[in-house]
């Protein structure tokens, strides 16, 4: 095999000192340098002192006035003829511009070319000649150069850098675009799946991550909770993970920590906790606000080493904008809370004197008026209004902690054929709610299984699936401490098949993002709290109705 020599070009000099180099170089290199000296062989180029060699890393060419060619390296030559072609065109004009204007100091002028394919972006850089250092060593005839020296820079990694930049940095503001109308005409369930979408679309479209899972911390369980995913099995749902340093896989680590973790060999990595299968390497990245840490954005990948530091860094950028933007979910959602408790305060002091008012009226009238039994009963009646009032400016003014219509609705005990006999679960960690539903529920005819918790719900459903049974329709709360209304819903759809499932929220308050995940698999309904509970009625009854009664 053939060594290949390093070449040296000096243009210009004293012979006997060019020699002389060459002597010295033999010496030490023996026949691996190859030194080529043109005193005057590019023209009349002599006064330039320019070095360069096929090895260099840019292309380099030198140009005459009128833009031809008289020396290029390697570099250069290997560009295509329109990409030469456009580089000898600015290198014309540059030195016509520095010729109509002498007066000046030759600063370097820098341009971008695109090849004429767009495969590839360079810089040009182009440099006027400097005046010879010693101008008894060119000729008396030799006119002085006028040229330029061009430097061509492969730019095109950096330029698509740039653009991917510019890119995610777009779509993170297209996540936080939240404007007033959009806000009116969406709900918090449609909100939350157009984020879930456009996280999708972007994390396909711009990072090319097809496989990757988000999970929030949520606060009260101290979990991460997983709230979106593309392309992960419906067991990596299963996976509890919590934000510690170790024993949690590498999302835990991450959310401890707040720092990323690429895993380039899934099969070595202790911390690896696989969620595709066949995966061989992961990107985790933190969520984070400030210097709060709120998630992970957990990717995966069945190719080994399939993610680089690039990748990681524009991961972390469009994380920060996820954060930012669910956060922004968060805060309209209390936001809502806040406003409707305020108002119904409000309403309720503002309701407080003429209600009294209207009480005082009706006692005088009660003690001044004949004791006619129709005239006293429609004071009573009067009388039975202004407290119903007062009760459902109160159970508004409550909140997600209670129900509206309780009353209306216990007052019927009849027995509902479309119920009567139905086996329905109730989970609820509020003591209130889960009791105002389970004797509603059974004063219309239902069976109903009462659970204060998510752990006991997914155990009782359990339960009565290895018992050779199911319920018709459960009824689950979203936030509580142990397991979120989606992880109750899951177990529906594992043990249960397709039983309807309701799900309740105050507010719309969603952490897990549970509605959007369950809507996506057939989720019966959600509702608002505080609701009437004869929509809870209206909804069981459409979930039954789809279901045959079970011979037992």
């Amino acid at each position: 095999m053939t060594q290949s020599r390093a070449k040296l070009l000096v243009t210009g000099g004293d012979a006997s000192l060019n020699d002389e180099v060459r002597r010295l170089l033999a010496e030490q290199f023996g026949d691996r340098v190859e030194l080529a000296v043109a005193a005057h062989a590019i023209e009349s180029a002599a006064p330039l002192a320019m070095l360069a060699a096929d090895a260099m890393p840019d292309g380099a060419a030198l140009f005459s006035a009128t833009g031809q060619v008289l020396w290029a390296n390697a570099r250069f030559h290997a560009l295509d003829a329109g990409t030469k072609s456009k580089i000898a065109t600015i290198a014309a004009a540059a030195v016509a511009s520095w010729n109509a204007d002498t007066g000046r100091p030759a600063t370097d002028l820098r341009h971008e070319v695109s090849a004429s394919d767009l495969s590839a972006e360079f810089e040009i850089v182009l440099s006027r000649p400097a005046a010879p250092d010693a101008p008894a060593a060119v000729p008396p005839d030799a006119a002085p150069f006028s040229g330029a020296v061009v430097v061509v820079h492969d730019i095109t990694a950096a330029k698509r850098r740039r653009f991917k930049m510019e890119a995610i940095e777009r779509a993170g503001g297209d996540l936080l675009r939240l404007d007033a109308d959009a806000v009116r005409k969406l709900n918090a369930v449609e909100r939350l799946r157009a984020l879930e979408g456009k996280v999708v679309a972007y994390a396909h479209d711009l990072l090319h991550f097809d496989h990757f899972g988000i999970r929030l911390l949520d606060e009260r369980s101290g979990k991460l909770e997983l709230v979106m995913s593309a392309g992960l099995p419906p067991t990596y749902a299963d996976i509890d993970i919590y934000p510690l340093p170790e024993g949690h896989g590498i999302s835990g680590y991450v959310a401890a920590t707040g720092q990323s973790y690429r895993c380039d060999d899934a099969g070595n990595d202790s911390m690896f906790l696989p969620g595709l299968t066949g995966a061989r390497s992961s990107l985790t990245v933190p969520l984070k606000l400030q210097d709060r840490v709120l998630g992970i954005l957990n990717v995966e990948s069945q190719q080994p080493a399939a993610f680089t530091d690039e990748d990681r860094l524009f991961a972390e950028i469009f994380a920060r904008s996820i954060a930012m933007a669910v956060h922004t979910l968060d805060l309209l959602v209390v936001e809502r809370s806040t406003v409707n408790r305020s108002v119904s305060s409000r309403v309720e002091d503002e309701l407080a004197a003429p209600l009294a008012d209207i009480v005082r009226e009706l006692e005088l009238l009660h003690h001044s008026v004949p004791a006619e039994p129709e005239t006293k009963s429609h004071i009573t009646r009067i009388g039975a209004d202004v407290e119903s009032i007062r009760e459902r400016i109160r159970e508004v003014a409550a909140g997600p902690a209670t129900l509206l219509g309780v009353e209306r609705a216990m007052a019927s005990s009849t027995r509902d054929a479309a119920l009567a006999g139905r086996h329905v679960l109730v989970a609820d960690d509020e003591p209130k709610i889960r009791r105002i539903i389970g004797d509603v529920l059974r004063h219309r005819g239902c069976e109903v299984t009462v659970c204060d918790s998510g752990v006991s719900a997914i155990e009782a459903i359990a339960a009565h699936a290895a018992a050779g049974h199911r319920y018709e329709l459960v009824i689950s709360d979203i936030k509580m401490p142990d397991r979120n209304g989606y992880e109750v819903f899951s177990a529906v759809r594992r043990l249960m098949g397709e039983v309807p499932v309701i799900l309740m929220t105050g507010f719309g308050y969603d952490p897990h993002h549970s509605i959007v995940r369950a809507s996506q698999e057939g989720l019966q309904a959600v509702l608002f709290k505080p609701f009437p509970v004869e929509r809870l009625i209206d909804e069981v009854k459409k979930g039954l109705a789809a279901q045959s009664k079970p011979a037992n």
